[in-house]
């Protein structure tokens, strides 16, 4: 900026505005994300000020447009849900790649309606990141947006149908077999199943893994040691799980649970039920959160590598929007069994 032909300087403005000049200057160089009520406070505040160079809106359009990576989710991620760790590393390798991270969650009226979110504007986004979309024909509704898209994870049976984007998953079949493997070595010959093996890809592929472990180990199949109530049940309120106990006939030697807060729960309800952890029932869980290592007993469940399957798919979605005909990937990213107390006799 030209000092001499203008004397009110980006400071001045900063201070009028009680922002600091560095937000100011993000505003006239058209760099980094300002949200709209502040960039308008700003200009308002130069104009009575006297500021000269105010750039238009054209120069705000230009230059955000195509440089946001807009993140989907129908349920952001919490605190048992790995993706919470996955944020962090992708955000900062799209931010180094001059990109910006908008969150948008999806509501279910926008999921059934297959709109997006009021204040998502296809012409400024790069990319998409989808976590926790596991509706099939929404997902496809985004793939025709014809905006460079990646998943994470995917519906159940995405599998059966040609791909529209991208997909990076943890490898899940591997890591249950170990862990299952690992409960029969223990003297576990009733093995059950517990959480919705419809809810998602990754769930899907867990069961997928601990049936192939039963018939590999010659283990029948029943489903009397298994709760599969569709996700959208009561999995965290712990007088729920005890009466769907309490209606087998039998308990089983160990419940091989979807993930670790579906584990974390089970372990609440069974203790409730007087019953001793490993003792009387394992309990193996998935995801390796830092909660599974803190409960009583600590969980065995298998580590997803969270921070490098962030990387990876922020690498995967760049070299789609620099690269947008190349064909689709399906990335699996090993993941880590680690055993624990809640498995050993």
């Amino acid at each position: 900026m030209n000092m001499a032909n203008n004397k009110v300087t980006m400071q001045d403005i900063a201070d009028a505005c009680g922002l600091s000049r560095n937000t100011v200057s993000k505003v006239f160089n058209g760099r980094g994300n300002v949200p709209s009520n502040t960039r308008n406070h700003i200009l308002k505040k130069a104009e009575e000020l006297g500021y000269k160079a105010i750039p238009s809106e054209k120069v705000f359009q230009q230059s955000s447009h195509g440089k946001v990576i807009a993140l989907l989710s129908n349920k952001l991620p919490a605190e048992y849900h790995f993706g919470t760790y996955f944020v962090t590393t992708f955000t900062d390798r799209i931010c180094r790649a001059g990109y910006n991270l908008k969150m948008f969650e999806i509501s279910s009226e926008e999921l059934k309606r297959k709109e997006l979110p009021p204040h998502f504007i296809p012409d400024q986004t790069a990319g998409i990141v989808g976590i926790e979309m596991f509706d099939q024909d929404y997902l496809d509704y985004i793939c025709k947006l014809g905006i460079p898209t990646i998943m994470l994870d995917s519906p159940t049976h995405a599998f059966k149908k040609l791909m529209g984007c991208d997909f990076v998953a943890m490898e899940s079949r591997a890591g249950i077999i170990e862990i299952v493997n690992y409960i029969i070595s223990k003297g576990a010959g009733k093995i059950g199943f517990y959480g919705d093996c419809e809810h998602c890809g990754s769930f899907y592929d867990r069961w997928i893994g601990y049936r192939t472990a039963l018939i590999d180990a010659g283990i029948d199949y029943n489903e009397d040691y298994c709760i599969l109530d569709p996700d959208a049940s009561p999995y965290a309120d712990t007088d729920w799980i005890v009466s769907r106990l309490n209606k087998m006939k039998e308990l089983p030697d160990a419940f091989v649970c979807a993930n670790d807060f579906l584990a974390a729960h089970l372990m609440n309800a069974l203790k409730k039920m007087g019953l001793s952890i490993p003792g009387d029932i394992m309990v193996t869980g998935f995801d390796g959160t830092p909660q599974a290592s803190i409960v009583e007993p600590a969980l065995t469940t298998v580590q997803i590598p969270s921070v490098e399957i962030g990387r990876i798919s922020a690498e995967v979605l760049l070299r789609r929007i620099g690269n947008p005909g190349i064909p689709y990937s399906w990335t699996h990213v090993e993941c880590t069994p680690m055993f624990r107390n809640s498995t050993r006799k």
